[in-house]
């Protein structure tokens, strides 16, 4: 882009803009970020639901797990759309254990103290758990359709039949 600026800024002495850094920055590589983001969201959903005996790079191929210590402005080989069975059968019960871990959660302490979801999570106002586990899912190239079914036979199961009708 061109930047425009005044004849009395020309003369101006001191340390270089922020724009003019911002300008001489390398662009990132998307994708690389959208992989670190899965990352992000895979150790996020198990620190915040406790979940055990979950190890978040088995979910990754070597491809993947490579590109995680990569420069974000880097092309990196990224995980091709064929993925080994083994591989989507490990991801596939992760997110189904997300979701059941999310709606034990919820289920628990609505019977236990009739407490809303906003108040057991107050920091994540609006963020529903089941539904970010389908939006992992595409990245994870899982079923959205299967995550979902899950849920809902999470919800009839804990007796929440309004939600599952829904």
């Amino acid at each position: 882009p061109v930047l425009d600026t005044e004849d009395a800024w020309v003369s101006v002495e001191g340390p270089v803009s922020i724009v003019e850094l911002a300008l001489e920055q390398k662009r990132i590589h998307y994708p690389l970020v959208e992989h670190q983001f899965v990352l992000c969201t895979v150790l996020y959903a198990i620190m915040r639901l406790s979940l055990k005996s979950v190890k978040p790079l088995s979910l990754f191929d070597s491809k993947g797990k490579n590109a995680f210590f990569k420069d974000l402005t880097s092309i990196q080989l990224l995980p091709s759309g064929d993925m080994d069975p083994n591989m989507l059968s490990i991801r596939q019960q992760f997110l189904l254990k997300v979701v059941s871990a999310a709606v034990q959660t919820l289920c628990s302490s609505q019977k236990d103290k009739e407490v809303s979801e906003e108040e057991l999570f107050p920091f994540e106002k609006g963020k529903n758990w089941p539904t970010l586990a389908a939006d992992l899912a595409q990245y994870l190239q899982i079923s959205e359709d299967l995550v979902r079914r899950h849920y809902v036979c999470e919800l009839y199961s804990y007796g929440m039949d309004h939600l599952g009708e829904e």
